[in-house]
């Protein structure tokens, strides 16, 4: 996966009033079936009799020694992109989709992609004292996965090739703040290296800052405060970053487009012509500079011999000596040496699609995603999320084989190339833009499991969706809690945090579970970003510091995550319901009256925020007006989904093509691929949401005209997307 921290959620309460709470199923074996219960209402269907008993059926099928058994198989190797063992990974789960009964394909694609030959990084204190080299190799006792000769050595995704020398200066995160900050201190960054830590926002972020303000080269490393000791014990006592464990990952800049470098927009087939394609090195979303990951065993020296000022209040990590900023001017500083030797080449890469046609509504796709590329196994990234899908698959086999069929085409798909800039999902999505105009959602899930913590991100549309099918299936926490759904232990879970409670606590009473914004960092965005596909994404999380790093393997997973694989049989139930629900919907499940609702409080937050800038001559009025003029069209499309009838294709295709109209054709300004006009992700956040982009990064930017322009753009959106639900009703 490509990182995504938890992402603060605007608390608003769905409209629907429909959320309904089955009777409870008890903490289910792998034989168990899921219990009977009594048809509840559900939003989106006129009389859910039917579904319920297909539903049940689906929850008693998903198996937990199966899901592990799948993870065991997916994760015997490592398997980077484009190498024979992750083909190897396509042919298993081909197989799998092929035996429930799916029209399966293997699709390629030929795509720019590099692998290292050299990585080498010394460091020399000011008398030339050899301080450290590396990155040293990742090890602990005991690991039996460590040692393979097919462990890729720590390198980035999208890295520069050179050899280059500079002083050291730490900055922090590496988030925009902190590179302002260095300036404030008169520190020049131009030919130096800049060692960073891990967290806060997206590593091609740190290196695009870096590369803006003359940087030669970039060293990311994991400081234990983020993921290691600081928070518990060490791999294998524990789940945290062991003190060699590294990082690796993409730095391709994915906030300007994601896929194949040289073809934003078009779909990187094995046939297309090599004029077809634009060079690397123009296209925008590649570093020019070199990035290296290191582990804080390699960054340590570098830090304790760094002189110069202190660092700033909340700089300091948790290795035990004072962190400094470097040495500011004239001799005395650290010298780091790096080299990166990068093999680019174009590359096969493959996705794997499963099709089952529907019975009525055959063009309108319900796809579901999960990648199966990893930096090493990626037992939890994303293997885990790999092995739920193929237990959705086998479920909904079962009903296949039992005469069931969906009304609106299934698709399931396995992406490749996603940790090196969600390249197998987005070409796919380029590729089949024209027909995804009818897509009715795409589900995802990455990260399938680090612990037992539910969690979900979606479109304001989808939100109470989630949490509406979430009480439908059994927690693993049954056994001790009677009745326990996903839902009731995902509301209990105590999350990371919301800037509008204020607090670390969960939810007050009433209150509903947060759904998190989808900002970037995993295969949603092309759908929803690029062609405005309604968009969900789930997960389980816990204790995880292993990410992208050999340890996340087999033997830590059943150590730390989910020794029984209970959890990957729940979310196996989550994501095969939510296609299941999707597909065979009368009126398709949007809620459209709180996306309306978050939209207006999105502007006025621009608003206060263009007060603050001294921006106060931006006029908001017509943004909002199109904003209450399309929550009055949610409102009464809102009632007919409250009991469908009449033309339901009329009315399905208005709620489809809602979320499409929020799409402007000309895109983002800077960076056009990206084209909705409500989320997308941060410039310098890299994954975050922000939230009527055009509008707030025009304010953060200071330009009026930019930010007037873009307010208009916004307007247009929003009365488009009210005129097309108007036109439904």
């Amino acid at each position: 996966m490509i990182p995504r921290k938890p992402l603060a959620s605007l608390l608003l309460l769905a409209l629907v009033p429909l959320a309904f709470i089955p009777r409870p199923l008890p903490a289910q074996t792998a034989a168990q079936a899921a219990p009977q219960f009594a048809p509840p209402v559900v939003f989106g269907y006129s009389d859910f009799t039917a579904e319920a008993k297909i539903e049940e059926k689906f929850l008693a099928v998903p198996d937990a020694k199966l899901a592990g058994q799948h993870l065991k198989t997916l994760t015997a190797e490592p398997h980077l992109a484009s190498t024979p063992e992750d083909h190897k990974t396509a042919e298993y789960v081909a197989q799998k989709f092929r035996l429930a009964g799916l029209d399966t394909e293997i699709v390629p694609y030929r795509v720019l992609m590099n692998q290292p030959k050299v990585v080498r990084v010394e460091a020399y204190d000011p008398s030339g004292k050899l301080l450290m080299t590396g990155p040293t190799r990742e090890h602990v006792e005991g690991d039996p996965y460590q040692d393979d000769p097919r462990v890729v050595m720590p390198f980035n995704g999208s890295s520069g090739s050179g050899d280059v020398t500079g002083d050291a200066v730490y900055a922090n995160y590496g988030r925009l703040e902190d590179f302002d900050q260095l300036a404030a201190q008169h520190i020049d960054l131009h030919g130096k290296i800049v060692l960073v830590r891990y967290g806060s926002n997206f590593r091609g972020v740190k290196v695009y800052i870096a590369e803006q303000r003359g940087a030669a080269g970039v060293l990311i490393y994991s400081d234990p405060q983020d993921d290691g000791y600081y928070k518990g014990d060490a791999y294998p006592m524990g789940p945290w970053r062991p003190e060699t464990g590294v990082q690796r990952g993409s730095v391709q800049y994915i906030f300007k487009y994601s896929g194949d470098p040289e073809t934003p927009g078009v779909a990187s087939t094995l046939d297309l012509p090599d004029s077809a394609r634009i060079p690397a090195d123009k296209s925008g979303n590649q570093p020019h500079i070199i990035s290296i990951p290191i582990s804080y065993h390699d960054a340590s020296p570098i830090l304790q011999a760094l002189k110069g000022p202190g660092v700033p209040q909340g700089w300091q990590g948790a290795l035990p000596f004072r962190y400094h900023l470097g040495q500011v001017g004239g001799q005395g500083g650290v010298k780091v040496h790096l080299v990166s030797q990068q093999d680019y080449q174009r590359r096969i890469i493959w996705d794997v699609i499963g099709t089952i046609k529907g019975s009525e509504y055959p063009d309108d796709w319900v796809v579901a995603g999960n990648h199966r590329d990893a930096w090493v196994y990626g037992a939890v990234d994303p293997s885990s999320g790999t092995a739920a899908m193929l237990e959705s698959v086998h479920g909904i086999g079962v009903l296949l084989r039992q005469g069931w069929r969906p009304k609106r085409t299934i698709v399931f798909c396995s992406w490749d190339a996603e940790e090196e800039g969600l390249i197998g999902s987005t070409e796919w999505v380029e590729q089949h833009a024209k027909t995804l105009e009818r897509a009715v959602a795409y589900f995802n899930m990455d990260v399938g499991v680090s612990g037992p913590d539910f969690s979900a991100s979606a479109v304001p549309s989808l939100k109470q969706f989630i949490r509406e099918l979430t009480r439908s299936v059994p927690s693993p926490l049954g056994a001790t809690v009677p009745g326990q759904t996903v839902y009731d232990q995902w509301k209990n879970t105590r999350p990371s945090g919301n800037e509008h409670r204020g607090s670390n606590a969960p939810p007050e009473s009433g209150q509903e579970a947060l759904v998190g914004d989808l900002g970037s960092g995993s295969d949603f965005t092309p759908f929803l970003q690029h062609v405005g596909v309604p968009s969900t994404d789930i997960g389980s999380g816990g204790p995880y510091g292993v990410y992208h790093s050999v340890f996340d393997n087999f033997a830590w997973y059943t150590q730390n995550a989910d020794p029984k694989f209970v959890y990957l049989q729940e979310m196996a139930r989550v994501f095969g319901l939510e296609a299941l629900r999707m597909a065979d919907a009368d009126v398709l499940p949007y809620d459209y009256a709180t996306y309306a609702r978050e939209i207006d409080s999105y502007i006025a937050a621009a608003k206060r925020k263009a007060a603050d800038a001294h921006l106060g001559s931006l006029d908001f009025a017509p943004a909002q007006a199109a904003a209450a003029r399309l929550a009055a069209a949610a409102q009464k499309a809102h009632t007919l989904q409250l009991a469908p009838s009449g033309d339901l294709a009329k009315l399905n295709l208005a709620l489809r093509q809602t979320e499409t109209a929020l799409i402007s054709d000309a895109g983002l300004p800077n960076r056009p691929w990206y084209r909705h006009t409500i989320y997308a992700p941060g410039e310098f956040t890299g994954y975050a949401a922000v939230v009527i982009p055009g509008v707030n990064e025009a304010i953060d930017a200071k330009d009026s005209n930019r930010a007037a322009q873009q307010l208009g753009v916004l307007t247009q959106a929003l009365d488009r997307a009210a005129r097309t639900l108007e036109n439904g009703l």
